[in-house]
């Protein structure tokens, strides 16, 4: 029986050795060679300090920043193991909420995210990506339109000329890839570092 058994263990091994170990290595090892900053986690920096990365998305609360697109990511909540809590922009528990457009919980938040939204700028049409959330609720862009809609508020806390916001918008928003793939996107922590650094001069 062993006999029979054998080449089934020396294959497990070996392919665990080739997928679990030696293509990993080498891949992060071209990465490296080739693409060093997106390797190494596309890390942004501030005054020599990590502040983020350009690849996941963070919470800005504050009404002088740009705020991203909602994250439906959770953690356990303290209090008890077997429930969960909302926490935003999670990475180690990316993923959607699963919520379809029949379910009531997320009709209800996305009416009150409008309702919030409207009152913020009543005179312009609210943005889907400002109320939904991405598939994987770690995302760091936002629509240069979404961006856009938060102008006059961020140009009323910051007393600063709407035109020159919505510059920085424009300054920021990357166009498609290779003009072809997906969309026109602004990376939020990008932009509200520019706009901290126009603020400051």
């Amino acid at each position: 029986m062993l006999r029979e058994i054998r080449p089934a263990i020396i294959v497990l091994l070996l392919l665990t050795l080739i997928t679990g170990l030696a293509y990993p290595l080498a891949m992060t090892a071209i990465a490296g060679v080739l693409f060093p900053e997106r390797a190494q986690g596309s890390l942004i920096e501030r005054d020599g300090k990590v502040v983020g990365s350009a690849l996941i998305g963070q919470e800005f609360k504050d009404d002088k920043y740009f705020h991203g697109r909602p994250s439906a990511t959770t953690a356990p909540d303290p209090a008890d193991a077997t429930k969960t809590v909302p926490a935003p922009y999670n990475a180690g528990n990316s993923g959607g909420s699963n919520l379809g457009p029949t379910s009531k919980a997320l009709n209800d938040r996305v009416k009150e995210d409008v309702d919030k939204l409207k009152a913020e700028n009543p005179a312009a049409a609210v943005p889907v990506d400002l109320v939904t959330t991405s598939g994987s609720g770690l995302d760091p862009d936002l629509s240069p339109e979404g961006a856009l809609f938060q102008v006059p508020r961020i140009a009323k806390v910051r007393n600063m000329p709407q035109d020159r916001i919505r510059q920085l918008v424009t300054e920021n928003t990357q166009g498609r890839l290779a003009g072809l793939l997906g969309e026109p996107r602004v990376n939020v922590l990008a932009l509200n570092l520019a706009l901290d650094a126009a603020t400051s001069k």
